[in-house]
């Protein structure tokens, strides 16, 4: 009986300390390229399809989303840069502040008014941090005046940077910086239209 039990004893620490394990690189690559999922980790395809959804110039603009229209809006604003600063203009001959951001949104299919100081009473109030692409920043640049008179469009955010597009009575169409010391200065609020 003893004979038994050592041997059975014996036979399954011979079986439990020859069993392989598979040996994987403990190595981390942090390249993406480098990132492929091995063909036995694969998982299944779901029995779920999202459904892909197709955006063309035909697509009517009030059925694109959020992110997309904001897009169209800041690309038909850049279109303009460049363009000379005319008080009440509206074209690529010449434009001013609220005329740049009327026909940039009327592009994503928001109609607002055309005046900056009317245009601050649309949307939504938001906090500095609270910035994004997009977004309408307004000032207060008249100083015998104390009334919003200028807005531009938000088209880039970088660490501690904000960068805007509007039209400059001096230099027309051109991005600023809400850093720069003249419009941190002037600067009243920023809303979010979208």
């Amino acid at each position: 009986m003893k004979s038994i039990v050592c041997t059975l004893l014996l036979s399954l620490l011979i079986i439990s300390c020859g069993s392989s394990r598979k040996k994987y690189d403990s190595k981390i690559s942090l390249d993406p390229e480098d990132r492929s999922i091995p063909k036995n980790r694969v998982s299944k395809p779901a029995t779920k399809h999202k459904e892909v959804v197709i955006y063309n110039e035909d697509t009517p603009r009030d059925e694109l989303p959020e992110a997309l229209k904001i897009n169209i809006i800041v690309e038909t604003a850049r279109s303009y840069h460049g363009t000379p600063y005319k008080y009440g203009g509206m074209t690529q001959k010449g434009i001013d502040c609220s005329g740049l951001v009327y026909n940039s949104f009327k592009e994503g299919d928001i109609i607002l008014p055309r005046i900056s100081r009317d245009i601050a009473r649309e949307g939504k109030k938001i906090a500095f941090h609270e910035i994004e692409k997009g977004d309408l920043v307004f000032f207060k640049t008249n100083r015998n005046r104390n009334v919003i008179n200028h807005v531009g469009i938000v088209v880039d955010i970088f660490p501690g940077k904000v960068l805007f597009i509007h039209s400059s009575t001096s230099q027309g169409v051109i991005v600023s910086s809400l850093d720069e010391t003249y419009w941190n200065q002037t600067f009243v609020e920023a809303r979010r239209v979208l």
